[in-house]
């Protein structure tokens, strides 16, 4: 057996009372105060993550657009300098591989942030259809750290620590240089939260000092260290999806709702054949959200009933803390995901009055 990876913070979370679980092969805190009081300070205040664990891939090279025009669902083409830009990534039929970010250095050279546990996966998907190309991929996950600071605070907190003018950074942009606290990092104004925030890239030596400094920083405005629980509670409520919930080799992005981000039709890439194929002859089952009506928590993997038989499954439920209501996502038979319609949840062989809602469940206010 494999044993846990621990990113370079690891000391640093025990020296802060995080409670350490193991995910997607990390040994990562799950919280430090509460689950409840993290999540209350990212939506009200700002929460500092370490999310050193995920993968970073360059592409590089004079064919490196061509590429990934052919690697993911979304128009690469379409981004400009230091845009940021999500989009999944398909097998040939139409399953998803994972979701991820791509920052756009320049035509011939890109970042890709993948998902922690799909990091070795994904680098050799993006190997294995490389070969007609003329481009560089290199694994660089061990030779960054990456740091959330999410919330309504963070950019006052960030002002503290550096002269660029982060007014001015705009969401799913970058700075590929900027000073912080006197080190040097990539800054991007992006996040899995919900709310306005940005991603620190900096070097593996650099992480315990920034750490140490953002949060030293952001006290007075009420910042706390944050958890993979409220992670999960924040991006839930959000609707975002997690890669083995609402996308998995099963699952393609359209039958998650991610119909935005792929381009069919439109372009050619892997999948995009299976994924137009889904479009025209209309997606059989659908993400949907709902909210239970009577008392209960659906979990994933619980069964979703309508009409007196199964018409779906529970991706991920939980108790919704900034809106005070059980809540959850599933896929459903697409008939019954639209809004009022009426479902229930098997909950310890009890049908669950439930009802489907629209998403996302949470938006946040101002900019």
């Amino acid at each position: 057996m494999t044993e846990a990876k621990r990113t370079p913070l690891y000391k640093t979370h025990m020296k802060y009372g995080g409670k350490i679980v193991e995910f997607g092969g990390w040994l990562l805190p799950v919280q430090y105060s509460g689950i409840l009081e993290e999540h209350s300070a990212v939506r009200n205040a700002a929460g500092l993550f370490d999310v050193s664990h995920m993968g970073e891939i360059t592409v590089q090279g004079p064919d490196a657009l061509k590429y990934l025009q052919e690697l993911v669902t979304n128009d690469v083409s379409r981004m400009a300098k230091n845009q940021v830009q999500y989009t999944p990534m398909c097998y040939l039929n139409g399953g998803t591989v994972d979701d991820l970010l791509i920052y756009k250095h320049d035509e011939d050279n890109y970042l890709l942030i993948v998902n922690a546990a799909n990091t070795e996966k994904d680098f050799n998907w993006t190997k294995d259809n490389q070969s007609r190309f003329n481009v560089r991929l290199d694994n660089i996950s061990d030779q960054v750290a990456q740091l959330a600071l999410q919330g309504p605070g963070s950019e006052a907190i960030m002002s503290k620590l550096t002269n660029e003018p982060l007014q001015n950074l705009r969401y799913y942009w970058f700075m590929p240089e900027v000073q912080l606290a006197g080190k040097k990092v990539m800054l991007s104004r992006t996040g899995y939260t919900g709310e306005d925030g940005f991603e620190i890239y900096c070097r593996p030596e650099d992480v315990e000092y920034l750490w140490e400094g953002i949060i030293e920083a952001g006290k007075p405005l009420g910042l706390l260290p944050a958890g993979l629980g409220c992670r999960d509670t924040l991006r839930f409520e959000a609707c975002f999806p997690l890669y083995g919930r609402e996308l998995s080799a099963d699952i393609s992005p359209l039958e998650a709702g991610l119909d935005r981000f792929v381009k069919v039709p439109g372009k050619k890439f892997i999948g995009s054949d299976a994924l137009l194929a889904q479009k025209t002859c209309k997606i059989k089952r659908k993400l949907a959200g709902f909210a239970m009506v009577s008392r209960g928590i659906a979990r994933a993997g619980y069964r979703v009933f309508a009409l007196g038989r199964q018409i779906g499954v529970v991706t991920t439920g939980s108790y919704a803390p900034s809106l005070n209501k059980n809540l959850g996502l599933a896929l459903v038979e697409t008939e019954f995901e639209h809004h009022g319609e009426k479902i229930a949840v098997e909950i310890r062989d009890h049908h669950v009055e439930a009802e489907i809602i629209r998403r996302p469940f949470y938006k946040r206010k101002g900019k």
